[in-house]
C-alpha cells in the first residue's frame, strides 16, 4: 500500500482526495491536516510514500512545508494541488522538490494520473506545460538578485510567523528556540530583505505570497 498524508485547510478538498485515493484501494491515508506546521511534523513522523500538499496553508507555508518535508523525509514524493496557476509558484514548487503540480478544478482523473506518474519517478504538470517546459523552469537560474533566497530555512520560518503578527516570544515558542534567537534570526531576516518595521514585513509577505492579504 502507498502511504500518504494530505494537507490542505480546505476539509471538502481532504475528503474528496481522500475518498478518490480510497477508492482505488492502493492508497492508506495516515495523516490529514489542516496547517502546514502539523503537516510538515506529519511527514517526519510518518515518513509517507506521498504528500498531497496545498500551498496556502495557516501556521506554514507550503512551500516551507515542502522544503521542511525533503529534508525530514527525503523518500516522500510531493504533489502540489493549488488554486495558483502563477508562473513562480510553480517555479518554487519544483525548484523546492515537488514532483508534480495539480491545479486545484482539475478533474479526478487528472490528478490521479500525477500521483500515478510522480510514484513512477516522473514528472508532471497541470495544462499544456510539457516536459521539456518543466525541465527549462527547474534548469532556470535562481535569481541573485532575489533576497528571499539568501535567507535561511529558520529565517523563512522566523519570517512567516512574524508575517502572521506573531510576537518574538511566540515565535521562540513555536520553532522550540530562545527568544534571544528567535531576535536574532528576526534581525538578520530584516537586514538582507532590506526590512525597516513590521508594516515592510507584512508587505513583503503578501507580496511573496507567504502570507494571504
Amino acid at each position: 500500500m502507498t502511504t500518504v498524508v494530505l494537507a490542505d485547510d480546505h476539509d471538502i478538498v481532504r475528503r474528496g482526495v481522500r475518498s478518490m485515493l480510497e477508492a482505488e484501494g492502493c492508497f492508506t491515508i495516515v495523516a490529514e491536516l489542516a496547517d502546514g506546521l502539523s503537516a510538515a511534523q506529519a511527514v517526519a513522523q510518518h515518513q509517507p510514500d506521498l504528500l498531497v500538499l496545498d500551498l496556502s496553508l495557516p501556521r506554514l507555508h507550503g512551500i516551507e512545508v515542502l522544503r521542511q518535508a525533503r529534508a525530514s523525509s527525503p523518500r516522500t514524493k510531493v504533489v502540489i494541488l493549488s488554486m495558483h496557476n502563477d508562473e513562480p509558484y510553480v517555479i518554487e514548487a519544483l525548484r523546492g522538490g515537488a514532483m508534480a503540480y495539480v491545479l486545484k478544478g482539475s478533474d479526478s482523473t487528472e490528478i490521479l494520473r500525477a500521483i500515478r506518474e510522480v510514484l513512477a519517478g516522473r514528472r508532471f504538470l497541470s495544462g499544456p506545460l510539457s516536459e521539456w517546459a518543466i525541465n527549462a523552469l527547474v534548469n532556470k537560474p535562481a535569481d541573485s538578485s532575489d533576497a528571499l533566497a539568501s535567507l535561511s530555512p529558520r529565517e523563512r520560518e522566523v519570517l512567516h510567523f512574524a508575517a502572521e503578527g506573531l510576537a518574538t516570544s511566540e515565535i521562540a515558542e513555536k520553532l522550540f528556540i530562545s527568544p534571544r534567537t528567535a531576535e536574532t534570526h528576526r534581525t538578520n531576516l530584516m537586514r538582507k530583505l532590506g526590512l525597516q518595521n513590521q508594516t515592510d514585513l507584512i508587505r513583503f509577505a503578501i507580496r511573496r505570497g507567504l502570507i494571504q492579504p
